[in-house]
């Protein structure tokens, strides 16, 4: 059972439309943090905070590599999510057309 607190706290978390949109790429795969910069068309000192709550929240994890920091969705031990991230919109089409590989910014 998920405790009412906690719940609440994610419902904030996913109620802000910038860290909602960062989820629905993180959604179609893990992106590194300067890929949601170039797509979100915002500062990485704004997506680091984003991320760093949503971090905190349960919502994401990151794995460094490098200086570079990736993230990707972390609902496993959230199963009252699961339909939920099923039902948000897809962004392939933004994270196809962009990749660190393509740039030579995270290598």
């Amino acid at each position: 059972m998920v405790e009412i607190e906690k719940l609440a706290d994610i419902c904030k978390l996913l109620g802000d439309k910038m860290r909602l949109t960062i989820l629905c790429l993180l959604k179609e795969r893990e992106l590194c943090v300067c890929e949601i910069v170039e797509i979100m068309k915002t500062s990485q000192p704004n997506v680091s905070q984003h991320m760093r709550k949503l971090k905190d929240g349960g919502l994401v994890k990151e794995a460094k590599r490098g200086q570079w920091v990736y993230y990707s969705i972390n609902v496993e031990d959230k199963p009252y999510l699961h339909e939920f991230f099923h039902v948000l919109p897809s962004q392939k089409d933004k994270v196809d057309s962009l990749s660190c590989e393509q740039r030579g910014c995270c290598d």
